[in-house]
C-alpha cells in the first residue's frame, strides 16, 4: 500500500519575526528543531519505514527532513531536493514584517494577498536583496518575481505527477518535508479540494501527516501523528 508522510518544517526565524519569508533561505529556530525532532519520534513510534524522501532547496525544509530522519533512525535514505517544492513566492512582500504591511496597505488588501487562491503580491522588483536570479540553486530555471496560491499549484503539481507519484504507484512509502503552501498544493490534489476551500486547509509545522493510499493513489486514512496539534482534514472526493 502506498504510503506518504507530509511534514511542514518547523518555525523558522521569521515565522517568529512575522516576516513574510518566501523563497528566503531563513533557518529553524530552536523551537523549530525541536518540532523536527518531535515529527521523527512520531514516525518511528507509528514503525513507517521510508523508501525516500523529498524536500525543497530551502534549508528549514532540508534540516527539518533531517532532523526528522535522524530521530526515525532513517537519515540513510535517499533524499531529493527540488525548487518547485519551496514556498510561494511572496513578491514584493518577501522579508516585511506582516502587521507593518498590513498598516501601510490595509489588513483587507494584505488579507487578499495572503489568502485569495488566484490574486498574487506585487512583483518583486529586480536587483534587490531577495532577488534570486543569480542564485545558483535556481540556475536555468523560470524564476517567479511573485506567486499566488494557484501559480504555486501550478509548479508543484507537475512535479508530483512526473517524480513523486510514480514511485508511490510502485508501492513506496515517501516523506515530502516542505512548506505550508507547497503541501496544500498536494492536499488539494489528493483530496480534491475546490479552489475556495484549500486557502482555509492549515498544516501544522512539524506535525507529520500520514496518508495511506489506494493503487489509485486516492486517500483511504489521513491523520496527524500528534493529535493534539491536527488541524481539520478535507473529505476527500473520488477521482
Amino acid at each position: 500500500m502506498p504510503t506518504l508522510v507530509l511534514v511542514r518544517h518547523g518555525q523558522s526565524q521569521w515565522n517568529l519575526d512575522n516576516r513574510f519569508t518566501g523563497w528566503v533561505d531563513v533557518d529553524l529556530t530552536a523551537e523549530g528543531e525541536a518540532q523536527a525532532k518531535r515529527a521523527g519520534q512520531l514516525i518511528k513510534a507509528a514503525g513507517i519505514a521510508f523508501d525516500r524522501a523529498y524536500t525543497s532547496v530551502l534549508t528549514r525544509a532540508i534540516r527539518t527532513a533531517d532532523l526528522a530522519l535522524t530521530e526515525a533512525g532513517q537519515l540513510w535514505i535517499p533524499m531529493t531536493k527540488d525548487w518547485r517544492l519551496n514556498e510561494r513566492h511572496y513578491g514584493g512582500l518577501t522579508g516585511l514584517n506582516k502587521a507593518e504591511t498590513a498598516k501601510l496597505h490595509g489588513e483587507d488588501q494584505v488579507k487578499v494577498w495572503r489568502r485569495s487562491y488566484d490574486i498574487p503580491p506585487p512583483p518583486l522588483a529586480p536587483g534587490g536583496e531577495f532577488d534570486f536570479t543569480q542564485d545558483r540553486r535556481y540556475a536555468g530555471a523560470p524564476i517567479p518575481d511573485t506567486e499566488s496560491l494557484k501559480t504555486t499549484l501550478d509548479r508543484v503539481l507537475p512535479y508530483w505527477t512526473a517524480e513523486i507519484a510514480p514511485k508511490l504507484s510502485a508501492g513506496e512509502a515517501i516523506l515530502v518535508a516542505a512548506h505550508g503552501n507547497s503541501l496544500r498544493a498536494i492536499v488539494k490534489h489528493l483530496f480534491g479540494v475546490p479552489d475556495d476551500a484549500i486557502v482555509g486547509v492549515e498544516i501544522p509545522t512539524g506535525n507529520p501527516l500520514l496518508i495511506e493510499l489506494d493503487d489509485r493513489l486516492n486517500p483511504l486514512t489521513a491523520r496527524y501523528l500528534d493529535a493534539d496539534r491536527a488541524q481539520a482534514l478535507p473529505t476527500a472526493a473520488a477521482h
